[in-house]
């Protein structure tokens, strides 16, 4: 087994994980890099594969080799669902970070064998008591849903892009979900609230039981029935290529709550301390280099230095 954090549960619950599988081209202020293993899926299911047992559904084409599947293998993550499409090439992204990493141009992007991409879930991943759904389609989100049996702690991710075209349907998955993440600029645009405070109120006045809105480099907040909960990003150094840290957040924190079997408020906020810490080894190398090789330890460690960096003691 792959090596994993260690948990408190008697019983730790698995995972689903359902999203895009890419390969990125990126180009950053540091450099270069084509044909990076990424996607949601992709980032999401590393993440997570530290915590709990992880179970991914998405589509490759003919020219994932053999290699790819091994890294993912790798990290023990269950590739049942993982669909091939032999008809074409897997999804492809081209994308430029400026100086800052505030902003990012998309240069090119081609969906090839994804626009095609129906998760149709295999009968053994149907009873998942955790789901995360990536920022796929919110209908292809609703999809997944439709086909879950027994209660589901889900958690839902999406970009701007879905809020701009998809609006309706999107505001209609929402409704179905327990956790919402969004970032503040998602979350400013589907509110009109320029408020972070008041948004995060809002989104959980459309639905689901919790939101976390992402900060970047500010940390992120949690909103709950039970209270708010605010988290300093990791003081990240060496930071070199964003792509995939949002997922990667999400994919701890979601894993994290799996391993211990728990959903509550606290459970939730002890998670975001493993998801700020695996989100930022995601950040300080290209792709999923630097998220798939630092181990289990390392993020322990980070989580260790954000208690102390929250510590008034």
């Amino acid at each position: 087994m792959s090596e994993r954090i260690a948990t408190d549960a008697t019983s730790p619950a698995h995972l689903l994980v359902v999203g895009s599988v890419a390969f990125d081209n990126v180009i950053t202020p540091y450099g270069e890099k084509e044909h990076i293993l990424g996607g949601a899926a992709s980032y999401c299911s590393f993440a997570s594969s530290y915590f709990a047992e992880t179970r991914m559904v998405g589509v490759v084409g003919n020219d994932f080799g053999e290699e790819f599947m091994n890294r993912l293998r790798s990290r023990g993550i269950d590739l049942e669902g993982l669909q091939r499409d032999e008809s074409g090439p897997t999804f492809f992204w081209k994308g430029k970070y400026h100086e800052n990493f505030n902003r990012r141009d998309t240069l090119d992007l081609q969906l090839n064998v994804f626009e095609k991409f129906r998760p149709d879930l295999p009968e053994s991943y149907r009873a998942s008591p955790f789901v995360l759904l990536g920022n796929i389609h919110p209908a292809l989100q609703a999809h997944v849903l439709d086909q879950l049996s027994g209660e589901s702690f889900v958690l839902a991710d999406t970009i701007d892009l879905w809020i701009e075209i998809e609006r309706e349907n999107l505001l209609n998955l929402i409704k179905r979900v327990n956790l919402f993440v969004i970032n503040d600029s998602e979350a400013e645009e589907l509110t009109g609230e320029k408020n972070i405070i008041l948004a995060g109120h809002k989104l959980r006045e459309m639905g689901p039981e919790s939101v976390i809105i992402k900060k970047g480099e500010h940390g992120a907040l949690l909103f709950h029935e039970e209270g708010l909960f605010a988290l300093p990003a990791f003081p990240v150094t060496e930071l070199r290529d964003p792509t995939g840290a949002g997922d990667s957040f999400a994919g701890a924190l979601l894993g994290r709550l799996a391993s211990r079997n728990r959903n509550d408020f606290t459970a939730i906020k002890e998670s975001m301390l493993y998801a700020t810490a695996t989100a930022s080894l995601t950040v300080e190398a290209f792709g999923c280099d630097r998220l798939e090789s630092a181990g289990a330890t390392v993020i322990s460690e980070r989580v260790d230095q954000l208690r102390k960096l929250m510590s008034v003691e």
